[in-house]
């Protein structure tokens, strides 16, 4: 399980295609690898992959032709959001994440919104509008919780198909979303307790 809170930002330095799948050699640096072992959980992008090697600051993950159909995908060169699997003694600052990827989405739009007034060099709060799979739409809901690219954000408003967010400063400089531009696919986890709620309405809590 995970928060959602980013720990660090790693690019991936190598794909290596294997047997039904791929290998990624990530360069976690920026990340606390002290206690990081091998068998351990780690989420890029949201999508909970298992560290199978270490070299140094670099992570190597096996990813299977089955994670990559249901993700965003890991291109080589590509910088992705980083957060070891949490401990009870945690604090949960996001919510409750359970690292597999339920769809892809689309960034609408990522716009920067007015900086506070009579303040220089003051810092952006940025829009971010997603365009969801239609089978995730019902688990969206304002002011509930999505994960996005491993990221915990609260959604303000759900309209055609559409969420609607907003970044704060650190969450924007703190995470890839920076590097991110519309068109750009990005992996999203449904809130844990809106499927549950689903299943227990309807009996089967399936997102089609």
């Amino acid at each position: 399980m995970f928060t959602g809170i980013i720990s660090a930002v790693g690019t991936i330095k190598n794909v290596t295609p294997k047997a039904g799948g791929v290998a990624l050699t990530v360069d976690a640096s920026a990340l606390d690898l002290t206690d990081v072992a091998l068998g351990d959980s780690v989420a890029l992008n949201g999508c909970c992959l298992t560290v199978v090697e270490r070299r140094a600051q670099m992570l190597v993950f096996d990813v299977s032709a089955e994670t990559l159909r249901c993700t965003a995908g890991f291109p080589a060169g590509g910088r992705v959001n980083m957060e070891k699997a949490m401990r009870l003694s945690d604090r949960l600052g996001g919510h409750l994440v359970s690292g597999h990827v339920d769809g892809v989405g689309r960034i609408v739009q990522l716009i920067a919104l007015d900086a506070a007034q009579n303040e220089e060099n003051a810092a952006h709060n940025y829009l971010l509008e997603i365009e969801a799979p239609q089978p995730l739409m019902r688990f969206i809901a304002p002011k509930g919780s999505l994960t996005v690219n491993g990221v915990s954000l609260t959604v303000n408003t759900v309209a055609d198909h559409r969420a609607a967010i907003n970044l704060i400063p650190h969450t924007f400089t703190a995470t890839t979303f920076s590097s991110l531009k519309p068109g750009d696919a990005v992996n999203l986890e449904i809130d844990l307790i809106a499927r549950y709620v689903a299943q227990l309405l309807d009996g089967n809590g399936r997102l089609g």
